[in-house]
């Protein structure tokens, strides 16, 4: 009687169409992996068994996910509420202890061993906790998030960790914390904090397609044009003036100053490289100060765009059927680098073509469409913040790697949500959907 009534308890409530997405996500992900090791000269059953391959690594973190995510649909929902703030402050803690206890993966010093060959990355795990933080914040009676106080706590809320990220050189996980500004404007933040922070994206891609004196003179022309076609409002109001010269003053000192001294000195050689190799543009190394500084090496060698190339290739060789399962030459080959990780999307590519890989979006999509749907159908304000924050989560990674791996976007270690090998971001995602199911199954209670 007692076991009926669990059973009952865990599946009440629960969004079974995300539990079975998540299932078919995790599962493709695992062939994935599989496609691009597999060995005709191995048995694929014991090499599934053995844990020595990344495929079967990635079966056992599923498992381990499995039965984190039973562990989630067992607990009380007002736990993650009531230790929101506390957790947010471990995982802060985590990340600061990675510059001691550290190893370094790829460049990065971003990972914490744990034995058994097994590592994990604070700066994955801690997009959990901001997203609760944030949600327990936002959702308290005393936050008016219409002041700028609330909305710069909230900022720095989530832009900590992205710092932090930055400093242990993750780039690509620093800017998915830009993704919970989604859930802010969900809340009230102001458009035109998001329309300034486009601007500035378009003003620092300008930056490194125009020559500097052609784009200063454009945005001064702009200026003049501004303050000609609003000359009779000027007369009325000074401080119209004020403002037209003050962001004109802004753009030409972020185009000459702001941008090339954050390509210089803040971003590593390869970092600027790659964001310009987007554009379709070369950066020039020697002008990198961060190379200069490295004691007893050279001069920096510009990287090329060996890894994009190689992705366009496998993707560009699938067509519009694609090859067929395990019939990939360049995946199978090892032509593209960090296959089975950040480039995991080649494979489905060259094996499955256009309508594979369309097919593979739309469940993506459907994933997001069912997560948002059910944020609108929270009564507490914390549900429905932190169901926006999972949203724009996923969509980022989904968005991010995509593009990088079809040379849209510069490579930044960003991995496909669910498919991607790596216990870390397995795990990452299973909490961040799992939590917002307890959460969803608990919706009529108003949590803060």
């Amino acid at each position: 009687m007692s076991s009926r009534n669990n059973q009952n308890t865990i599946s009440q409530g629960l969004d079974w169409t995300i539990i079975w997405l998540y299932a078919i996500l995790v599962s493709i992900g695992i062939l994935c992996i599989f496609m691009v090791e597999y060995r005709p000269d191995t048995n694929w059953f014991q090499s599934f068994l053995g844990g020595k391959t990344n495929y079967s690594k990635q079966l056992i973190f599923a498992g381990f996910c499995a039965i984190v995510a039973m562990f989630i649909l067992l607990t009380d929902s007002k736990l993650f509420t009531a230790f929101a703030n506390l957790l947010y402050g471990f995982g802060i803690l985590l990340m600061l202890a990675t510059f001691v206890l550290g190893k370094s993966i790829n460049g990065s010093k971003s990972w914490i061993p744990i034995g058994g060959g097994f590592n994990l990355q604070p700066a994955e795990v801690c997009k959990i906790f901001t997203a609760l933080a944030l949600a327990k914040f936002l959702s308290r009676q005393e936050t008016d998030f219409s002041k700028l106080k609330s909305q710069l706590l909230a900022g720095v809320i989530a832009s900590l960790p992205a710092v932090l990220s930055i400093m242990q050189h993750e780039l690509g996980l620093a800017l998915v914390y830009s993704a919970f500004l989604v859930a802010m404007y969900r809340e009230g933040l102001p458009a035109q904090i998001l329309i300034f922070g486009s601007s500035f994206a378009i003003l620092v891609i300008a930056t490194l397609i125009v020559e500097p004196n052609t784009l200063a003179l454009s945005l001064t022309a702009i200026a003049a044009f501004l303050i000609f076609l609003l000359r009779k409002q000027l007369k009325k109001t000074k401080g119209l003036l004020v403002l037209i010269i003050g962001i004109w003053l802004f753009c030409v000192g972020t185009q000459r100053f702001v941008v090339p001294y954050i390509f210089n000195n803040v971003l590593e050689c390869y970092q600027s490289t790659r964001i310009y190799s987007m554009v379709g543009k070369e950066y020039d190394c020697t002008k990198n100060k961060k190379s200069e500084k490295k004691a007893g090496e050279k001069a920096a060698r510009k990287p090329d765009d060996y890894n994009v190339r190689q992705s366009k290739i496998a993707i560009g060789s699938g067509g519009v059927t694609g090859k067929g399962f395990l019939k990939g030459t360049q995946t199978r080959g090892k032509y593209v680098p960090e296959q089975h990780t950040d480039f995991i999307f080649t494979s489905l590519g060259e094996a499955f073509g256009f309508i594979g890989c369309i097919a593979f979006l739309s469940i993506y999509l459907f994933l997001l469409f069912r997560i948002v749907k059910m944020a609108e159908r929270q009564r507490s304000t914390f549900s429905r913040v932190y169901a926006y924050s999972v949203a724009s989560i996923i969509f980022f990674h989904i968005a991010v790697n995509v593009s990088m791996t079809i040379g849209l976007f510069p490579i930044v270690g960003i991995p496909l949500p669910l498919i991607s090998y790596g216990g870390s971001s397995l795990l990452t995602f299973t909490i961040l959907i799992f939590i917002l199911l307890r959460l969803d199954a608990d919706r009529q209670m108003v949590l803060r």
